[in-house]
């Protein structure tokens, strides 16, 4: 197995719909950063690679058919190096809207008072990689969101990039990937409220 399609939208992206959508077109398993959380293994990996000691993607990710969300996102100009013949996938909303999902979902765990794990220093690291450094600075976090999206329209090449949005459901990905669109809806998935309920259970 080998990774199809690389994620380079920010988590909070519907990217927790993409994962489950993409095991239905693939067939193989999406990695996600759920997938981590039964992964230890994967943390001090993803750590070393925002320091800049990245591993043999190929073989690090050899069980999985795609790639979204974080960590691997703050990663998708390496990922992108290391499957240059895969489309990447650029998912994207409003930075308003992506703003106010990620506050209250995904920054709250990793700001947590006091916490210093090895889990938290990942995902620290992960996101200062993607240029959010201070959690709480709006327009510092936005900023960091519009760029990843600027940079990845500029640096991949047009006919590799799909960019899609929680209202395209299947069409762009099926043409990506040269697959049939599946007869039932598109998989929604990973709301704000099941994201918390998900986060009590784990890091």
């Amino acid at each position: 197995m080998t990774i199809q399609i690389i994620g380079a939208g920010f988590g909070r992206t519907g990217t927790h719909s993409l994962k489950v959508a993409l095991e239905r077109l693939l067939g193989g398993t999406c990695h996600h950063m759920i997938e981590v959380f039964p992964n230890p293994h994967q943390v001090p990996v993803w750590r070393d690679a925002t320091t800049g000691s990245m591993p043999d993607w190929s073989e690090f990710l050899s069980g999985y058919s795609s790639i979204v969300d974080w960590p691997g996102a703050a990663f998708w100009p390496e990922l992108a190096a290391a499957f240059p013949d895969v489309p990447v996938l650029l998912s994207t909303r409003s930075p308003e809207s992506w703003w106010t999902s990620a506050t209250n979902t995904i920054f709250q765990g990793i700001g947590s008072a006091g916490r210093d794990d090895e889990w938290t220093q990942m995902a620290r690291g992960v996101l200062a990689r993607s240029g959010i450094t201070d959690l709480a600075d709006e327009a510092g976090c936005k900023a960091a969101f519009v760029a990843n999206i600027e940079r990845c329209r500029a640096e991949v090449a047009f006919d590799r990039l799909v960019e899609w949005t929680a209202t395209d459901g299947w069409g762009p990905l099926c043409r990506a990937l040269g697959v049939d669109v599946p007869a039932e809806p598109f998989p929604v998935t990973n709301t704000t409220e099941e994201f918390r309920a998900m986060m009590l259970g784990n890091p």
